[in-house]
């Protein structure tokens, strides 16, 4: 009786496995494009070397899956303990997964395994598939084949789940300092085994040639860039709707994740940071445990990821729907220096450059505009002059790169180029009254100028105060005030 029932689940188990209807394989890129992205990496790395990069290992706790930034750029792969093997001799890639997890795919649904060998092929381009349990021998192999001298394997530690580099570094940092822990990276302990296993082999880092890559986005790219903005803008202009004295920074947070995941996105691209009255001076306050009170000013900066891309909008407004005269002022004096910004932005030409021509601009500005506050004279010319003072830096930038990272990876400071994206945020702060004036918009360099993305989000006094006119989202849905 029992032989009978194995057999009957054995044999019942390949429909329990396909019973589910979810794609194995992103359906935002074909395979073509990431075996363009490959071919470059084989070019950078040369005839005589590897890439091997590691994949995310498995979430822990009730957390969906999500792959590294670095390995889903690669190969656009979606399974835990991934690995991939790029040969710069053959310029073909292997592919290594885990063994098929019967048990675990009944219970969560199916994964790509090194039994699909067949349909990892047909789904994504890649050459061979293997086991993980066979890299250590193919590494081998590859140290016997005539010329493979090098390894090339990011140093620079991955980004995840609402990751950004610096944010991985700083994660990496505060865990080496903790006498109780000190344990190195996973990274780290990669590289510290294919030193120790594989001596025969130099141990490059693929980081810069990732991150150069990475810094021009495709079409494709761009697109989902786009969505992540638009999603990030419907959450601002719902906000705004939403916002009114006695609401709390946090029902705000909760109502732009709905928007969210309600239009797809996989998840969000940072913690927000909606930060009334006093907490906008803190620059990145993401608690959100305050009540919004009448006179306040909200700074509002949150966006989403769509398919592994980012963006990163900001906003601020009156927490009562109404600017006051000296708040306009202030405001209106910022948006002109904000504007000249996006205004000169275009490709062939430095941030420094740039920088240059709107510091002049701003300088012209500031002379013609006269300020009720003494407060607010010093204040606008303190941004000026700290402006004036960040164009004469060489390697100056208008901002932060934007991509798969919210603040996404590279170093350059050369002519910005056609399929750069990045975004920029000035900020105006006058402490003595709680007031931080900070917009974002992300803007994407094109052949004959640039592209606002986020421009159809509202900047202008008038058509603020006019949406915040409107019945939003937490009034339609108020908080449930039981005990």
């Amino acid at each position: 009786m029992k032989n009978a029932l194995r057999l009957f689940l054995l044999l019942a188990m390949p429909v329990i496995l396909v019973a589910q209807d979810a794609p194995l394989f992103t359906s935002d890129f074909p395979p073509e494009e990431f075996a363009q992205r490959r071919a470059k990496i084989y070019e950078a790395i040369g005839p005589n070397a590897i890439a091997l990069l590691q994949g995310a290992p498995s979430p822990q706790g009730y957390t969906r899956f999500r792959q590294w930034n670095e390995f889903y750029y690669v190969c656009g792969v979606e399974v835990p303990h991934a690995y991939i093997l790029l040969d710069g001799s053959r310029k073909r890639a292997t592919i290594y997964l885990p063994h098929r997890n019967a048990g675990r795919e009944r219970s969560e649904g199916k994964l790509l395994s090194a039994e699909d060998v067949e349909l990892v092929q047909q789904l994504t381009g890649i050459e061979s598939v293997a086991g993980t349990d066979l890299i250590a021998e193919q590494l081998e192999s590859a140290a016997r084949s005539v010329g493979i001298k090098t390894v090339y394997t990011p140093f620079k530690p991955p980004e995840g789940f609402a990751m950004s580099r610096d944010l991985a570094m700083r994660y990496n940092a505060d865990v080496i300092a903790d006498p109780f822990d000190g344990r190195n990276s996973r990274e780290g302990h990669f590289i510290a085994l294919l030193e120790e296993r594989f001596p025969m082999f130099e141990v490059e880092d693929l980081s810069p040639i990732l991150d150069e890559l990475r810094l021009i986005k495709s079409a494709r790219e761009q697109q989902l860039i786009r969505k992540a903005t638009r999603l990030g803008g419907l959450a601002l202009i719902e906000g705004m709707r939403s916002t009114a004295p006695g609401i709390w920074e946090y029902e705000l947070d909760a109502m732009a994740k709905y928007v969210f995941y309600r239009n797809g996105a996989q998840g969000e691209a940072y913690y927000s940071l909606i930060a009334s009255g006093p907490n906008s001076l803190v620059g990145h306050y993401n608690a959100g445990k305050r009540m919004m009170k009448d006179g306040d000013m909200l700074l509002f900066d949150f966006a989403p990821d769509v398919g592994y891309y980012m963006s990163d909008v900001t906003r601020v407004w009156p927490v009562n729907g109404k600017f006051t005269p000296q708040q306009k002022e202030l405001y209106n004096f910022y948006l002109a220096c904000y504007k000249a910004i996006l205004k000169a932005i275009r490709p062939n030409v430095t941030a420094q450059v740039i920088k240059q021509g709107v510091a002049a601009e701003m300088e012209q500005i500031l002379a013609q505009t006269k300020f009720s506050k003494l407060l607010y004279t010093e204040a606008a010319t303190r941004f000026v002059t700290n402006y004036k003072s960040s164009a004469a830096n060489p390697n100056t930038t208008l901002g932060h790169w934007t991509g798969m990272a919210t603040h996404d990876v590279g170093q350059y400071w050369g002519p910005l180029k056609p399929g750069m994206v990045f975004t920029i945020e000035p900020s105006l702060v006058v402490r003595e009254e709680n007031i931080n004036i900070r917009l974002e918009d992300l803007i994407i360099i094109t052949e004959d100028g640039s592209e606002n993305v986020s421009a159809f989000i509202p900047m202008e006094v008038d058509e603020i105060e006019k949406l915040m006119k409107e019945e939003g989202m937490l009034q339609r849905y108020p908080m449930d005030k039981g005990k």
